[in-house]
């Protein structure tokens, strides 16, 4: 893949990234080290109009919630920009929600959005970080390692003032090869298995009641609580809710650490419906944890009714 000086860009092994992590957390500078996944508002401002940077609105709400994440869009968003709609580039035969497609459908859907595998993806959400982190995932789970998320988001963006656009886009379709790996993401069954290995720590991004149970799920039907031996780690607590911006390194490995997670053993990252789950994974990368894993399914198909164990109350 092409790179066309953004900061970090490069590839290396899970290994290498899990020490390199520079402690430099300056988001207006972002390190020249390979393993920062985020760029600030001010390199996306130099670089809209390059050909080889593609930006992705990845905007997503609860379902019911509106105007709908796409009529925001329509609305207002950078320059440039073109809708990723989270439902919508998905596997369509899976009754849950947006669960991962196939490498050949995340292909057709992502180079019908005009990005080929030589361009820089950057993606960004509208809210508090909830689908920008999934889409990047994403983009990683599929082969592709050339992606950041825009810290702040469009929250940062109008914040400084800068230039917005509304209307629909039109992206010119490209050619974008994929290849799925299963190392990113684990099933059910695998979280299943789990329960009595222990081999890997579950942390779950959705607000303390719900993992906790003493509040209904917002989806229908579903049990509450968390999957026994989960840690809870609340998404919402990992950036500044005032200015957007993810928080500080320390302030990351402090939210993790409290929690009871062990930055140096395995971890899976979860929540409602393997959305803001990717926020968790998001920041983990940042402090030098590369090699986790999203629950796809998450609490939409682990509480389901007559489904696995489930336990209530604090960690």
């Amino acid at each position: 893949m092409k790179e066309v000086g953004l900061p970090g860009v490069g590839e290396r092994s899970d290994a290498v990234l899990r020490t390199a992590m520079p402690g430099n957390d300056d988001l207006g500078n972002v390190s020249t080290m390979t393993t920062d996944p985020l760029v600030s508002t001010e390199w996306l401002a130099a670089h809209l109009n390059d050909p080889r940077v593609k930006v992705l609105d990845a905007t997503f709400k609860m379902p019911g919630v509106l105007p709908l994440p796409k009529d925001d869009f329509l609305q207002q968003h950078i320059p440039g920009a073109v809708f990723f709609d989270v439902d919508a580039v998905s596997d369509h035969s899976n009754p849950l929600p947006h669960m991962y497609p196939s490498a050949e459908q995340f292909g057709r859907d992502v180079g019908a959005l005009g990005i080929s595998n030589d361009d820089t993806v950057v993606v960004y959400d509208a809210g508090g970080w909830v689908a920008g982190p999934r889409a990047w995932w994403m983009f990683l789970s599929f082969g592709h390692a050339n992606v950041r998320v825009l810290d702040g988001g469009l929250k940062k963006w109008l914040a400084e003032g800068r230039a917005v656009e509304s209307g629909e886009a039109k992206p010119k379709p490209a050619a974008f090869k994929a290849a799925f790996d299963a190392g990113r993401v684990r099933s059910m069954q695998q979280l299943i298995g789990n329960l009595e290995s222990n081999a890997e720590q579950v942390i779950d991004a959705r607000p303390t009641p719900r993992f906790e149970g003493s509040v209904p799920e917002p989806r229908p039907g579903l049990r509450g609580g968390h999957i026994p031996g989960a840690r809870s780690v609340p998404y919402a607590g990992l950036f500044d809710a005032e200015t957007g911006a993810m928080k500080s390194l320390d302030a990351l490995r402090a939210a993790f650490t409290g929690a009871g997670v062990a930055l140096d053993k395995p971890i899976v990252t979860s929540c409602g419906s393997g959305v803001s789950a990717g926020v968790l994974t998001l920041a983990l990368y940042r402090l030098g944890v590369a090699d986790t894993a999203l629950y796809d399914g998450s609490w939409s198909e682990w509480g389901e009714q007559g489904g696995p164990p489930v336990a209530t109350g604090p960690a």
